[in-house]
């Protein structure tokens, strides 16, 4: 059972960011919506700002808050930038610090540090754009079918799946207009999950969740995570006792090994003979109607309104 230390909402003061520059813009419009609503039915007092508003900056110093609600994704969101703001204004902020946020962004530096942990992570090769490439040879080394993703977006926005080397070389191509730089990734056949974390000193992991994409979606990409009906989560993963724990232990080991708190989320690839692969780790996972982490969470009796107070207790408790 996740214990925080329960905060007073007639006192507590919630700024909550939503939006901001980055192509997940709309997105983080959502969540932040749906955030700010249930809050104020947990009794917050919220004000709502948009980073991409003049003086947005400003206005949140000025609104001297409790605590400050991230429901931004993507750049300058989700990638350090905000977070080193709120840690100049001393106020505590929902979420993973400046260096974890900056690190699990990075698609990169996160799957290095999987490794290190001893974490299985897809074999992977780096691309900059001054870079020459060889698409046969990349081929040769990670196999016929690959998966090619910008480093710093989320959202699946600059994630490819391809096969061969003409296709690969067109993904690069396009990757490179989200990003400037690309990293191309075996691809792993088995099961989408993911598996969200909820806490500080002592995590716990939720129950894992399975992804099936439906209708034209063959994989979890954009249209699959936002769109109604884009994709059925089934809770709990159709997993075996034993490659269950092994996902929500990989899970706790990417959020600590990333440095996270409060809240994360690892997607995980379930392969055919049942091992576990480090994809990546969300650190401001999203809070739509059709989000994942509101979804596992009410499976263990936390509805959305309790989610976002726990969130606002967690950060109060990190910054204490």
């Amino acid at each position: 059972m996740i214990i925080t230390k329960p905060c007073e909402p007639a006192v507590t003061k919630v700024v909550l960011l939503k939006g901001g520059k980055s192509g997940e813009r709309e997105i983080s419009l959502k969540s932040g919506t749906a955030c700010a609503e249930a809050l104020r039915g947990e009794g917050f007092e919220v004000v709502e700002i948009d980073p991409a508003d003049d003086n947005a900056l400003q206005q949140i110093a000025d609104e001297k808050p409790s605590v400050v609600f991230l429901a931004l994704h993507g750049k300058y969101g989700e990638d350090g930038c905000i977070q080193g703001f709120c840690e100049l204004l001393g106020v505590p902020y929902t979420g993973s610090g400046v260096l974890a946020s900056a690190l699990a962004m990075d698609k990169e530096r996160a799957k290095i540090i999987y490794k290190a942990a001893g974490l299985n992570t897809a074999p992977w090769v780096v691309i900059h754009p001054e870079d020459e490439r060889d698409t046969t040879s990349i081929v040769g080394e990670l196999g016929e079918k690959v998966v090619v993703k910008a480093v710093h977006q989320g959202s699946s926005l600059g994630v490819y799946i391809v096969e061969g080397a003409l296709e690969l070389e067109e993904a690069i191509a396009d990757a490179f207009t989200f990003d400037d730089t690309v990293i191309v990734e075996k691809y792993i056949k088995g099961t989408e999950t993911t598996v969200a974390v909820l806490g500080n000193n002592e995590p716990e992991a939720l129950p894992v969740i399975e992804i099936v994409p439906q209708g034209e979606s063959t994989t979890y990409d954009f249209t699959a995570k936002y769109a109604a009906g884009g994709s059925k989560h089934i809770i709990p993963a159709r997993l075996d006792d034993r490659v269950t724990a092994a996902c929500q232990e990989m899970a706790l080991r990417a959020h600590a090994a990333l440095g996270c708190r409060g809240v994360s989320r690892t997607d995980i690839f379930v392969d055919e003979n049942g091992e576990c692969w480090a994809i990546e780790t969300n650190t401001l996972p999203g809070m739509t109607a059709t989000s994942l982490l509101p979804d596992t969470a009410g499976t263990v009796g936390i509805s959305f309104g309790a989610l976002c107070r726990m969130l606002v207790e967690l950060a109060l408790e990190e910054h204490a």
